[in-house]
């Protein structure tokens, strides 16, 4: 059964950094683009020093970790971040081959959005590469809408990246009454 978690235990959040290092190894075997573009803003140095972050750059009440578990198996990861009063980025959405056309993706969204909104957050908004069809396809089913860059882009990037956000005002709470 799947489980979306809050992780806090050491063995917890290391699942998440292995997650986060498979997640970059998958964006390493994408177009030579995507190749460029990782080792240009995420060379191994500088995401070792994210990753040895993680649990402080998304504590609560400013961010937020997630991790999707079946049964003891960590299979994806998500998290979020406030990049500006009322605003959240969600960042590093990902799930194992073994877990993909599970729902564990939307998932771990549907659990970034909840706390996001649950915390005051406004809006939340994220990016993706181009190749990342699925991802898409989860992120406009969910209510995310296409928007231009949200920050300053480089070149390498500009064509390459997806930028989306969501307004929360606009998302009802709902509330699971089975107990």
């Amino acid at each position: 059964m799947l489980n979306i978690i809050e992780p806090e235990a050491p063995d917890q959040l290391n699942a998440v950094r292995r997650l986060c290092w498979d997640y970059r190894d998958f964006l390493l075997t994408l177009d030579k683009q995507s190749v460029q573009i990782v080792q240009t803003f995420y060379p191994r140095e500088k995401y070792a020093r994210l990753m040895d972050a993680i649990e402080v750059d998304h504590a609560p009440p400013s961010g937020g970790i997630k991790l999707a578990v079946v049964g003891d198996e960590p299979i994806g990861c998500g998290m979020f971040h406030t990049i500006e009063p009322g605003v959240a980025e969600i960042k590093r959405v990902y799930v194992t081959d073994a877990a993909r056309g599970t729902g564990a993706g939307r998932a771990i969204m549907l659990s970034l959005i909840e706390t996001c909104r649950d915390l005051g957050f406004d809006h939340i908004r994220m990016d993706t590469g181009k190749p990342l069809e699925a991802a898409t396809r989860l992120y406009l089913s969910l209510g995310f809408h296409l928007r231009d860059a949200y920050s300053e882009i480089p070149e390498i990037a500009r064509d390459h990246l997806l930028f989306f956000e969501m307004s929360l005002s606009q998302i009802k709470k709902t509330k699971n009454t089975n107990k």
